[in-house]
């Protein structure tokens, strides 16, 4: 398999096309089981997204492919990755595609250089320059663990906030207050309650950067049938903002 070899964060990846054309499929077909399995992805793990400098930068060291001029980000699989497309669309032609990329691309033990046939100089600049990509990946995980500790705070605070305001009652279940303000919201737009709850978790979504429908697509196709939006809501921890989101679209809150 003859691939242009791409690395980033010191680890080979693929471009979406480049990982349908292995596979005998379609870009088109390869973004469709990503967006329907998109929480079994995890950024890091499986894929890198490039986006702003970062994607300005690949674009000018990798010319593979005139169309990536035109996009806005990009998605780069890695090796597990890679398996989790495999998986999704379960050909022959997949897995055999999949064995060969591990062994001929993201393996490729046989062509590594062996450090104790180097001088010492060579060795050290080669150790260094290991540790510091090693260091890189290190702060990018610190710091995307900062901005989510830091999420989990101001979450915190507005529930407080909500509690001394009255916006929320601890002595009432939250998914009943959660209830009531979305059947508020509906008699004050005179919009049916279906509609009224769309409204809620579209917003919410947007605002917390989940897709709460996909949510409970997927977990409905693994065959949890009694899977609710409410229940995405509670697991994630985002009934106290649903509630507030709801009372302000309702006008409750002053």
């Amino acid at each position: 398999m003859n691939l242009p070899v791409i690395e980033q964060n010191g680890q080979r990846v693929l471009t979406t096309s480049q990982l349908a054309e292995a596979y005998g499929t379609d870009v088109e077909r390869i973004q469709v089981n990503f967006n329907r399995n998109k929480d079994r992805y995890k950024e890091g793990k499986h894929f890198i997204l490039l986006q702003g400098e970062e994607l300005k930068q690949f674009k000018t060291t990798y010319q593979i492919d005139k169309s990536l001029s035109k996009i806005n980000k990009l998605y780069l699989w890695t090796e597990k990755g890679a398996w989790l497309h495999a998986k999704s669309l379960n050909t022959d032609q997949a897995w055999e595609a999949y064995e060969m990329l591990v062994d001929e691309y993201y393996r490729v033990k046989d062509n590594a250089i062996n450090l104790q046939m180097l001088s010492p100089q060579l060795q050290a600049l080669i150790s260094l320059e290991l540790r510091q990509k090693q260091l890189e990946q290190e702060i990018a995980m610190v710091r995307k663990e900062a901005v989510e500790a830091k999420q989990q705070i101001a979450n915190t605070t507005n529930e407080i906030v909500d509690l001394k305001r009255g916006l929320v009652d601890i002595n009432i279940p939250l998914r009943k207050q959660f209830n009531d303000a979305v059947r508020a919201l509906s008699k004050r737009e005179q919009i049916g309650f279906d509609e009224a709850y769309s409204r809620v978790y579209e917003l919410l979504g947007a605002q917390y950067h989940v897709d709460i429908k996909r949510r409970v697509e997927n977990r409905r196709m693994k065959g949890d049938k009694n899977i609710k939006p409410i229940d995405i809501v509670e697991e994630l921890n985002l009934l106290v903002p649903a509630i507030r989101l709801a009372k302000a679209l309702a006008g409750k809150v002053g």
